[in-house]
């Protein structure tokens, strides 16, 4: 049965062979072996850490079945501790004349770091054959935010990957991008170590961009999803997540905006005892994860439409949560499409 875990060392080889799958480049999961290993053991510091409050920490979870990995997804606690995150914000600027009799709204974009202090979704990868679980190891990351609120801030967001040809070319970038750095797509992606770097600022335009002085190509991709990308995407959506106001200053990729408040696996989920083992399943689709941090465990199963506050589990699923008889576990329902 597939779970969703805390990344370990172990894992090494097979995150370092889902980072250089083909596909767009996963920020957080960079084709370095030693950079891997670093995210990994940051990981591993941040959940057995007591935290209050966020600040540097990152949490790196996989998809596991039987030993195989089959995906990953992270958080980083705030998506600019160290330098400002950097996106482009979508306004419209209002050009009047009346003696010319003109009014026009016109869309622009602005470069801006509103997002700095934000909880970031990152790192989401998963294998097509699993695709049907990928509203588990994306969901995973918000009932553990749900159990260990204080490690975040009440702000989230997700940078998902935007449109690029089968060579990694990105119509955004070659319209903007490119004419202020004369460097390719990909070669910035990776320099940029996630979006955060300072040199962003330096390089790109601080005035506005006018978004009908765009190549129509650029146009056109703007918030658009990665084919890649459509599973979190939709994820997102179903969470609550909002799409419109912030694109990526790179690829021109959605950027996905939440208060924790709003999303649905933190306003409905609820901690419920394991009173007895049972194997009995119900008929509704739920998410069911431990209250542990560097044992979390979350998996996907049925239960009963409505639940009691003391539920019945069947005994290989308490033990796949490292749980017992008596522990809390946190459940939230999904429908039968997987989504909120």
């Amino acid at each position: 049965m597939l779970i969703v875990r805390p990344g370990k060392l172990s894992d090494l080889d097979q995150l370092e062979r889902m980072a250089r799958s083909k596909g767009p480049i996963l920020h957080s999961l960079p084709p370095d072996r030693s950079r891997l290993q670093e995210l990994i053991l940051s990981s591993i510091d941040s959940l057995e850490n007591e935290i209050d409050y966020p600040g540097e920490e990152s949490y790196l979870f996989v998809l596991e079945e039987n030993g195989v990995l089959y995906g990953s997804a992270s958080i980083v606690a705030l998506a600019g501790q160290h330098e400002p995150f950097y996106a482009f914000r979508n306004e419209v600027v209002i050009h009047a004349s009346r003696e010319l009799h003109v009014n026009h709204r016109i869309h622009a974009l602005v470069m801006s770091h509103e997002l700095t202090s934000c909880t970031r979704l990152t790192g989401f990868y998963i294998e097509q054959k699993k695709a049907a679980y990928a509203d588990l190891l994306s969901r995973a990351r918000l009932l553990f935010i749900a159990q260990h609120r204080q490690r975040f801030s009440k702000d989230i967001f997700s940078v998902l990957p935007g449109i690029a040809d089968a060579d990694g070319n990105s119509p955004f970038w070659e319209s903007v991008g490119r004419k202020f750095t004369r460097r390719d797509f990909a070669e910035m992606e990776i320099e940029s170590g996630g979006r955060s770097r300072g040199f962003i600022a330096e390089v790109m335009p601080l005035d506005p961009l006018y978004v009908p002085l765009l190549s129509i190509e650029a146009q056109r991709v703007m918030g658009e999803p990665h084919t890649s990308a459509r599973l979190p995407y939709q994820c997102h959506l179903d969470e609550g997540f909002e799409p419109d106001r912030f694109i990526d200053i790179f690829d021109a990729g959605p950027v996905l905006t939440a208060t924790l408040d709003a999303c649905y696996s933190l306003r409905h989920s609820a901690l419920h005892r394991i009173a007895y083992e049972s194997n009995v399943h119900g008929t509704a689709s739920y998410l069911v994860c431990n209250t542990s941090s560097s044992e979390f465990r979350c998996i996907k199963t049925h239960l009963p439409k409505q639940l009691s506050q003391d539920i019945s589990l069947p005994a290989t699923l308490v033990s796949l949560l490292n749980a017992d008889l008596g522990s809390e576990v946190r459940c939230v329902k999904l429908n039968h499409s997987g989504a909120a």
